[in-house]
């Protein structure tokens, strides 16, 4: 029995002129934020606390134990350093470069639709 062939969407592509606009759909995104030792460092200083009760309230283990990720927010599996109102990172100046590379080198599926950079573009294209 031959299948008749069914194209498999892929992610869209980020436009080149994407630009941020800091609206946290990314941040309110279930899901590891993949830190290094140095990010826990940086992000310990900013928050002035020392590393050893940094990583035992805001670090965790992942799932598989081959790295360490931001805990969540136990309500709504948000970042722990994600503000909703007004939509902010309370560490932008130290964010992981996990959450600095989206969503260049990372996205989730149907980033497009949650992405309020990528709304307002495609409201403005269809103006």
């Amino acid at each position: 029995m031959n299948l008749p062939d069914i194209p498999i969407p892929t992610p869209k592509e980020v436009p080149d002129d994407f630009q941020c606009i800091r609206c946290g759909a990314c941040c309110e995104w279930p899901g590891y934020v993949h830190v290094t030792e140095s990010e826990i460092e940086a992000i310990a200083e900013f928050v002035a606390l020392d590393f050893d009760e940094f990583m035992e309230r805001y670090v965790r283990l992942t799932r598989n134990r081959d790295g360490l990720s931001l805990v969540e927010r136990e309500d709504n599996q948000h970042c722990i350093f994600y503000c909703a109102n007004p939509p902010r990172c309370i560490i932008q100046e130290v964010k992981p470069q996990q959450c600095r590379n989206f969503p260049y080198q990372w996205r989730f599926n149907g980033w497009e639709t949650a992405c309020g950079a990528m709304r307002e573009r495609e409201e403005n294209n269809a103006r």
